[in-house]
């Protein structure tokens, strides 16, 4: 049965429902109601662990599998709790719309018998939201390893993707990287509602809200799917005639640090290597398509500061962006040594150990990437 069909399905045949009531008799606030009408294939069901064994391929690994899968979804406010089984579909309250105005349970979610990833959508009209989540290992349709994808086709607003305000333990990750509470504010970075520490950097487009990226603690990174792909920290830029760019949100916060407000990160990761081929049109372009869709910006600048990581892909990723943007106008940075052993990274880890009159320093000492240019004389 096609996978809209049968959710369809099982949206129209689940029997019971669960809803957590106020003591006053209300239903309370719809974070409260997040909890699941679950559909049973038979009137007699097992206990839970017993139940959650036998539907899941691979017996105890397969338990620790599908755990693992489950707090990925989580991570995206989705409350599987501890009755999901492989197999079976799951009306849940959708964490994007939340039912709207009549609390509709209208997210239809199912994982796959064999554990290796999640499907969901909501069936709400105005909200639309859907998504997979891929075990450990497990490749997406796509062919890559990326964890969890999502997309929606309603316009996004901080509540509908259930960002709140930092918490203390995020400030102090934060302060322990030399970054500011008011750096943390004037960039509008969130925190993700829910039990997890989950870091949200919106990305703003003439202040509006156009894509955002996610970020745990322990370095696991997602980003809204079928969202407009731009710099993070555009209207920073939009009318700056000397740039820095960066490969990273936090190293962005960095350089802000040190007194530099025009800098933008690019929001996805670095090249393995640079390429060898002709450069692709726009519109083929994918991997930079960033660049693109922030032509308009870009162009304004005379000046690009390139301080893209150390490592081998940040300066694979130096190179391909000055071949997009022109060399003539690319300086690249050229991180310091911190010991024997090689060079600090990136911007964050030069703010952490030396400081921002330092990281000021590097930054202002940027090399021209053009072998024809010369600095202009003083006589």
């Amino acid at each position: 049965m096609p996978f809209g069909v049968a959710q369809a399905h099982h949206l129209n045949s689940c029997p019971r429902m669960f809803v957590k009531m106020k003591p006053d008799g209300s239903s309370g606030s719809c974070a409260a109601l997040r909890r699941s009408v679950r559909c049973s294939r038979t009137e007699s069901t097992p206990p839970v662990t017993e139940a959650r064994l036998q539907h899941s391929e691979g017996g105890v690994a397969g338990m620790a599998k599908l755990r693992g899968l489950e707090q990925k979804v989580e991570l995206l406010g989705i409350d599987c709790e501890d009755l999901s089984r492989p197999g079976f579909y799951s009306n849940l309250f959708c964490p994007k719309c939340r039912g709207g105005q009549k609390v509709e349970r209208s997210l239809s979610f199912h994982i796959v018998q064999s554990v290796e990833f999640a499907m969901w959508r909501c069936f709400r009209m105005e909200c639309g939201w859907a998504g997979q989540a891929f075990a450990d290992g497990c490749k997406s349709c796509d062919g890559d390893y990326a964890a969890i994808k999502v997309s929606s086709t309603v316009q996004m607003t901080e509540d509908s993707l259930r960002l709140e305000p930092l918490s203390n333990k995020i400030i102090g990750y934060f302060a322990e990287r030399k970054i500011l509470e008011e750096t943390l504010h004037r960039n509008g970075v969130k925190q993700l509602s829910g039990k997890q520490c989950v870091i949200s950097f919106p990305y703003k487009r003439k202040g509006q809200l156009v894509g955002c990226k996610y970020r745990t603690l322990d370095k696991k990174f997602w980003q809204e799917k079928g969202t407009e792909k731009a710099l993070y920290g555009l209207d920073d830029i939009s009318e700056a005639d000397e740039i820095v760019i960066v490969e990273g949100e936090i190293d962005k916060l960095s350089l802000e640090e040190a007194g530099f407000l025009n800098c933008a990160s690019v929001p996805s990761g670095a090249p393995v290597k640079v390429s060898n081929k002709e450069l692709p049109s726009p519109d083929k372009d994918k991997a930079f398509q960033y660049l693109w869709n922030c032509k308009d910006y870009l162009d304004k600048a005379s000046r690009i500061i390139l301080a893209t990581d150390g490592d081998a892909p940040g300066q694979a990723l130096a190179e391909e962006l000055a071949r997009r943007l022109g060399k003539q106008r690319c300086w690249k940075v050229n991180w310091p040594k911190k010991d024997d052993s090689g060079s600090f990274n990136d911007a964050n880890e030069v703010l952490k150990h030396l400081g921002p009159t330092a990281l000021r320093e590097v930054i202002e000492h940027a090399e021209a990437m053009s072998p024809t240019y010369s600095e202009p004389s003083n006589a």
